[in-house]
């Protein structure tokens, strides 16, 4: 097989004089120079490197492939070493220096296309491979990155019902973002408040004013490579999206889930702040109705004690009429007895009173220990208050 004629080969010689350009001419257009310098402007074009030392160097084959690669810009190029049958090489060398093959002018010209083309034909099957490799390890690269966004989100998900407020969400949002590489801006609206916040804990107006105006436009808004997220009350302007269609894609998926979950949690702190309002009502409700109870009491108490000095005035009073009146000893105590039982019938709907007051004074006094307390409640201590009630 015979390579087309187009392909170029650079062929070194320091005399300018070689005759392997001839054995080239049939395959390749040569380009012959005294010195890998004066190769070095076509290393971009060529197919192949000859250096033909059959009429001596001045420098080892060895040095020469070493220079020709790392300096002269052959990296990617085979290098051929043509050297003189009489002439010793060190084929080892050689081939550490980046020698592709080593040839002798004893060789037929038949041979010699034969052994060159050869040199070729391994450089591209090397490349195919290599390229072949590279996509290999492209597609496990994705895979092991979607494999760790999947873990980065579900470890973001978990942690996230331990943030008792915004800022703690926030921060927490934007530790998992960093995985991604994203530069961000979020506002979080909750029922209390809407925060807007950068990774450094600060708002930037602008971006504030936009995630604002923005927030029901749908759920991607696309500037290029910025990227608004918006999803319930949580809004997300990604500034530095990737210019890769699929893991522009992936992150957009990847995020959307982040959002999804933060959106959960910032009702799930708003229901337990709206929890904590009502109980904080409760607990002021309470205390409120204990100090109207002791004024009740306080009240209560100077009216019954009126009422008893009433009663006992009137008794005695009575008791000193009854001495003034012509009544019979029966009718004397007959009168006394009425005025006794009045007297006890008071006292025992006054006792009585007292005994409602009481109760009534001991479960608002639970009650208000039992809101007054900061730790949380186990279940029986609140079915013992809803059972008192």
């Amino acid at each position: 097989m015979s390579q087309p004629a187009q392909q170029i080969a650079c062929v070194y010689n320091p005399q300018s004089e070689t005759r392997m350009a001839e054995v080239l001419a049939e395959d390749y257009q040569s380009i012959v120079g005294d010195s890998l310098a004066a190769l070095e402007a076509h290393a971009g074009e060529a197919t192949l490197l000859v250096l033909d030392l059959t009429t001596g160097a001045a420098a080892p084959p060895a040095e020469l492939c070493a220079s020709a690669k790392q300096e002269h810009g052959f990296a990617e190029v085979p290098v051929i070493v043509y050297q003189a049958a009489t002439a010793p090489v060190d084929t080892m060398a050689c081939f550490d220096g980046g020698a592709d093959d080593v040839v002798d002018d004893s060789m037929p010209a038949a041979d010699l296309r034969a052994r060159l083309s050869k040199a070729v034909f391994h450089k591209i099957a090397n490349q195919q491979l290599q390229s072949r490799l590279q996509q290999a390890s492209a597609m496990a690269f994705s895979a092991m990155s979607d494999s760790s966004d999947l873990g980065v989100n579900i470890q973001f998900l978990v942690h996230c019902h331990s943030c008792n407020n915004l800022d703690e969400l926030a921060m927490l949002l934007f530790s998992t973002l960093e995985h991604y590489q994203l530069n961000c801006s979020l506002q979080l609206r909750s029922t209390f408040e809407v925060k807007n916040t950068e990774p450094n804990g600060l708002a930037k107006d602008l971006e504030s004013r936009l995630l604002w105006e923005l927030k029901d436009r749908g759920r991607y808004v696309d500037f290029g490579r910025r990227c608004f997220m918006n999803y319930g009350c949580v809004s997300l302007l990604v500034k530095n999206m990737p210019e890769d269609e699929k893991r522009f894609g992936a992150i957009k998926d990847n995020v959307f889930a982040l959002l999804q979950g933060t959106d959960a949690r910032v009702h799930s702190i708003d229901n337990s702040r709206l929890l904590e309002m009502e109980r904080d009502v409760m607990k002021g409700m309470s205390t409120k109705m204990q100090n109207v109870m002791e004024q009740v009491d306080e009240r209560y108490q100077q009216v019954m004690r009126r009422c008893a000095d009433l009663v006992e005035d009137m008794a005695v009073r009575v008791d000193e009429s009854i001495l003034f009146l012509d009544l019979t000893e029966a009718q004397e105590e007959t009168f006394s007895n009425i005025m006794q039982s009045g007297v006890t019938a008071i006292s025992e709907l006054f006792n009585e009173g007292i005994k409602i007051d009481n109760s009534f004074r001991k479960l608002v006094e639970y009650m208000n220990n039992t809101l007054a307390s900061e730790e949380a409640h186990s279940v029986e201590a609140l079915k013992s208050v809803l059972n008192r009630l």
